[in-house]
């Protein structure tokens, strides 16, 4: 095929045995975590010790049981409602054979743990999965046509939990984020994403320059995503291998980014308003990418 930019760069679970962390038993209160929890962390808020993975606060049915399915040896601790018992019966014995503690708790203790109301019954800590650097990830892409999202200044974590969603809908090979980003997977972004969040990596980009470098040499072209003043993306082609630069909510993108890209894109649209918050525009692309490439 021609490419125009290939020269371009049930029951309710048995008791667990006595030697288990904890029983399967209503506590009075659960114990109350430190560091606000809600936010994605666990802990005290001073961050893992030496030699100590830091920890992640899931929330929410999809993230939590995508979480166990792809990465059951992260599973640290896990609370859930007295009605998420047979829906989790596949977790509640993994964790009594690996002595994962569990504890049935009160719909107001999961809304103290999760920070938020919209737990669905369970919450769980793991391990947080290492974000690895892009020279180290770029080697274990496929070739053939891929697209990869880059996140200049997206911060809002429910706009980020539907870029993760999309994203993993659409086949997004990994998301990049700039060297300094403060941007991290948290249980609000997860719980958004309903289970995405395990099916799309996070890579670590290193400074812009060198990242574009990198990116080219591995072939792929770069979009910056304008509101106003780019090439309609309807009427550019696609190419096979892509990056779409996403700027930030309401600033947008860094206009020194913005013009060291290959491509200028805007969603056309009615004019009704202004424009489509990162998340909605994110999906268009994606699915308009999706369309005009062949997945091998």
């Amino acid at each position: 095929m021609n490419d125009p930019w290939k020269s371009r760069r049930p029951p309710r679970p048995e008791a667990p045995r006595q030697d288990t962390p904890w029983r399967d038993a209503r506590p009075a209160r659960a114990p109350r975590e430190g560091g606000g929890g809600g936010a994605g962390s666990s802990g005290s808020g001073s961050g893992p010790g030496p030699g100590r993975q830091e920890e992640l606060r899931l929330y929410g049915v999809n993230a939590v049981r995508a979480a166990f399915e792809r990465r059951p040896s992260a599973m640290r601790k896990l609370y859930l409602s007295e009605a998420m018992i047979p829906k989790l019966q596949p977790l509640l014995k993994w964790c009594v054979s690996n002595r994962v503690g569990y504890r049935v708790v009160e719909a107001e203790d999961l809304d103290r743990l999760a920070g938020s109301q919209h737990h669905e019954g369970v919450v769980a800590d793991l391990l947080r999965e290492p974000v690895p650097a892009l020279a180290d990830w770029l080697p274990t892409l496929r070739r053939g046509p891929a697209l990869l999202l880059w996140l200049d200044g997206v911060g809002n974590p429910h706009n980020f939990g539907a870029i993760l969603r999309s994203a993993a809908h659409f086949g997004v090979a990994a998301i990049l984020l700039p060297e300094h980003s403060p941007l991290a997977l948290s249980g609000a972004a997860a719980r958004v994403a309903e289970g995405g969040a395990e099916a799309v990596p996070l890579v670590r980009l290193p400074r812009a320059a060198q990242a574009d470098e990198m990116l080219h040499d591995a072939g792929f072209v770069l979009a910056a995503t304008l509101v106003e003043g780019g090439d309609d993306l309807f009427a550019t082609p696609a190419p096979q291998r892509l990056v779409y630069v996403m700027g930030a909510e309401g600033e947008g993108m860094d206009r020194a980014l913005a013009q060291a890209c290959d491509l200028r894109l805007s969603i056309p649209g009615s004019g009704a308003v202004e424009s489509l918050n990162v998340a909605s525009a994110t999906a268009v692309l994606l699915a308009h990418w999706r369309a005009r490439v062949p997945q091998r």
